[in-house]
């Protein structure tokens, strides 16, 4: 691991052969299917070009990402690569997005008309997004379809992708998953004969795409599980395809102490302990986007659970101790230590949350060591 710039003793280790297993593991499950990549919000906090380039090494195909700046920095590095923006952009970043040869996603006949506008010499690709039912953005009928369709008529704007996304597929029951899948077919039966013979059509997130490999078309968006972390626990406990977790936090103790009982620790003085205890500290805190909910959450000291215990503070948080440990010792917050393991999802149910959230919020001063490259 090259730790030049960092000073820290708090770090995550970010596991490249996993995220190239994980690939691995969807393209030999969906066989001739194309794996888009989505390496958005900074490959969920993972590190989108380390991130990227070792996806498309395994086979993925194609970047995706939710704003035009992401594919831009992307672009950057991976100049031949497709790249597909799925969320909203600004019409008046057409040419940006052409000049850089960028998808972008549309669903609007007045966008079409407005990025045309800011379009000179150069085509824009663009992806028609279809709304069957997660509710956020997209074309929601036939006709919306139609007109859209028209509007790129005679301009630069060239539909080359389709697709929709399911709001419940990760979910125990199927009912509103085949209701959207429905709804898309009897569109895309219509709506198919104007659109160009050689479009993508994309409709499977990483749920779709593991437990129902069947339905999805030429392509599969794979977001989440790439990065080791099943969509929820109903699609864990299928165990459709193993995947492997990408993503490690480690400190340090920088500081061991003893201390007696009825003595406070932290903001509040919330904790005091019930008899003479050892405390470490760790340099970790909400800062860090180790938020202060953590409290109680264990870690883990050579294979053996420690409770946090007093309220996280901005840069750093406390540790019960079973014993004394040196200054230096590390300190494992996500990932497995000999027997032991706090996992992402250990962390995501303290928190009363989904499992994406939690790389997510770990800030950009905790630093990213690869390893595997």
């Amino acid at each position: 691991m090259d730790k030049a710039g960092y000073h820290r003793d708090t770090w995550a280790e970010i596991d490249l052969e996993a995220i190239r297993h994980n690939v691995e593991e969807i393209k030999n499950h969906l066989k001739d299917k194309e794996v888009f990549a989505v390496v958005k919000a900074d490959a969920y906090g993972h590190g989108e070009v380390e991130v990227a380039q070792a996806a498309l090494e395994a086979g993925a195909t194609t970047l995706a990402v939710s704003i035009l700046d992401e594919a831009i920095r992307l672009r950057e590095h991976f100049s031949n690569v497709p790249i597909l923006v799925m969320g909203w952009t600004n019409p008046e970043y057409a040419d940006i997005a052409a000049q850089n040869n960028i998808t972008l996603t549309a669903f609007q006949t007045d966008w079409v008309h407005q990025a045309n506008e800011h379009l000179t010499d150069q085509d824009l690709s663009i992806h028609l997004k279809v709304d069957t039912g997660m509710g956020r953005i997209g074309i929601r009928s036939v006709e919306e379809a139609y007109d859209v369709i028209r509007a790129c008529d005679r301009t630069n704007i060239f539909i080359t992708g389709v697709f929709t996304h399911f709001a419940t597929a990760d979910e125990p029951d199927f009912k509103y998953y085949h209701q959207q899948l429905g709804a898309f077919k009897q569109w895309l039966k219509q709506v198919k004969p104007h659109l160009p013979d050689s479009i993508t059509v994309h409709i499977g997130n990483s749920a779709a795409s593991m437990r129902f490999p069947n339905d999805m078309y030429d392509g599969v968006r794979f977001g989440i599980s790439m990065y080791g972390l099943y969509p929820s626990k109903h699609v864990k406990e299928e165990q459709t395809i193993l995947l492997k977790p990408a993503f490690a936090l480690y400190s340090r103790l920088i500081h061991v102490k003893k201390i007696q009982k009825g003595d406070a620790i932290s903001y509040g003085a919330t904790y005091r302990a019930s008899e003479d205890e050892w405390i470490g500290t760790i340099p970790i805190g909400y800062g860090d986007g180790w938020i202060r909910k953590l409290q109680s959450i264990n870690v883990l000291i050579n294979g053996q659970k420690h409770p946090i215990v007093g309220r996280i503070c901005m840069d750093q948080c406390m540790i019960k101790l079973d014993q004394s440990y040196d200054v230096g010792t590390r300190v494992t917050l996500i990932g497995c230590e000999q027997n032991a393991t706090v996992s992402m999802d250990d962390v995501a149910d303290h928190l009363e949350t989904i499992n994406y959230e939690i790389p997510c919020m770990l800030g950009k001063r905790i630093p990213r060591y690869y390893i595997n490259m």
